[in-house]
């Protein structure tokens, strides 16, 4: 049995009956292809985690003991859902437009805000808009409101805007929103142009469309910040997703929202239903530890290390799959590349020849709403070290160059 398959009522003695949105429901590929990884040996380009050399262990023992000493009964007790006073005064003031730490809700992780959003904006065979290719924990998120999912065309510059604006619709038929990563996008690593930015929300504000915009990458740019958020630029026709998860640690599962006042008492209501709140010490320990513009010293560290691991995965693929009519990205920040096969190659046939190998990666065809494109892949390049990479490299080119018969 598939893990997303329904158990037959008729053939089984079980008092349960699932309802119907759980038969949309299916298990991430992702998930799936990190428990191949668990193997000994296997070089992993698969899972989007921030490296662990990032997470400032320190810095946090140091917070847990004074919020426990100075705070401890209020950091254990229930806590108000719309998340800790100062963290959401913090979130607010770190914003590059003027936000009221009002519309700030803090979740427990980006993921919940997915979550949020769908629950809050999606009815049944409602529109939605989303990138090709796009997110796939944004796409589960969706996925069980029953939505008709939309891939809207895209390119290296980001959402194509006349294909926006042929789908975006009117009236009763108007898409609820557009959901849009412009900064490292997963899975692609591309950010969206200035100018494709400008010209998105004039035409989505014209329109009528909201966006969501999910930005957990925008702080690790290599070179160059990337350019002002969709959200500052119409505050009241976005919602804005962010993350401690990259610039801090996932494993405090916090993330927040900005959203207008329009929307912001229901998506706090699901929040409510959801978990009553997200964890209070783990808001009291980030506040604690970020306070003083902590993330202005430690960020610049990881951006260092990033930099220097795409560099020398781009640099490995250059020799590597010299001639091999490979395509692949060269991202100016964030997590991943992106790599294209050579004509009538799969990359979900390629997978188990490179596990064999001893490297793994994920293939794209996931990140699709709908057309994917099978010769994709998503290379993560930032928990493997450089050695691992030129090893894991090397290994991904000799599986493709067997399952191209050469």
């Amino acid at each position: 049995m598939k893990p997303n398959d329904l158990p037959d009522p008729t053939a089984s003695d079980t008092p349960w009956t699932l309802a119907r949105r759980a038969e949309r429901m299916n298990p991430s590929v992702i998930r799936e292809i990190l428990k191949v990884t668990e193997k000994p040996g296997i070089i992993s380009f698969a899972g989007g985690l921030p490296s662990p050399k990032t997470f400032p262990v320190a810095a946090f023992a140091e917070a847990c003991a004074k919020v426990l000493r100075e705070d401890g009964q209020a950091a254990l007790q229930y806590a108000s859902s719309e998340g800790y006073a100062p963290l959401r005064e913090s979130v607010a003031a770190q914003l590059p437009w003027n936000v009221d730490p009002a519309q700030v809700l803090i979740t427990t992780g980006s993921q919940q805000g997915l979550d949020l959003v769908a629950k809050v904006l999606i009815d049944t065979d409602s529109r939605v808009l989303v990138e090709t290719p796009t997110y796939l924990g944004a796409l589960q998120a969706f996925t069980p409101m029953e939505p008709q999912i939309e891939a809207v065309a895209s390119d290296d510059q980001g959402i194509g805007i006349a294909d926006f604006e042929r789908r975006a619709g009117s009236g009763a038929n108007r898409a609820r929103f557009l959901y849009v990563l412009p900064n490292f996008q997963n899975p692609t690593g591309r950010s969206m142009t200035e100018a494709r930015r400008a010209a998105l929300v004039e035409s989505a504000s014209r329109l009528g469309v909201p966006l969501v915009e999910d930005n957990p990458y925008g702080d690790l740019w290599f070179d160059t910040p990337p350019p002002l958020p969709l959200s500052a630029r119409n505050p009241d026709g976005c919602i804005y997703l962010g993350s401690f998860s990259k610039v801090l640690a996932p494993g405090l599962r916090l993330g927040f929202i900005v959203a207008p006042p329009s929307v912001y008492p229901k998506l706090l209501q699901a929040k409510q239903a959801a978990d009553l709140h997200s964890p209070g010490f783990n808001q009291r320990m980030v506040a604690e530890v970020v306070k003083d513009g902590f993330l202005d010293r430690h960020v610049p560290t990881i951006r260092a290390l990033y930099k220097s691991q795409c560099a020398a995965m781009l640099a490995c693929l250059q020799q590597d799959m010299a001639g091999m009519d490979v395509q692949w990205n060269s991202p100016d920040g964030g997590m991943f590349l992106w790599l294209r096969l050579p004509d009538g190659m799969s990359a979900i046939d390629l997978l188990p020849r490179a596990v064999d190998k001893g490297v793994a990666f994920v293939p794209g065809a996931a990140f699709f709403a709908d057309a994917p494109d099978h010769r994709t892949l998503r290379l993560s390049f930032v928990t493997a070290s450089v050695e691992q990479i030129r090893i894991g490299i090397g290994a991904l080119a000799q599986a493709i160059r067997e399952q191209q018969g050469r």
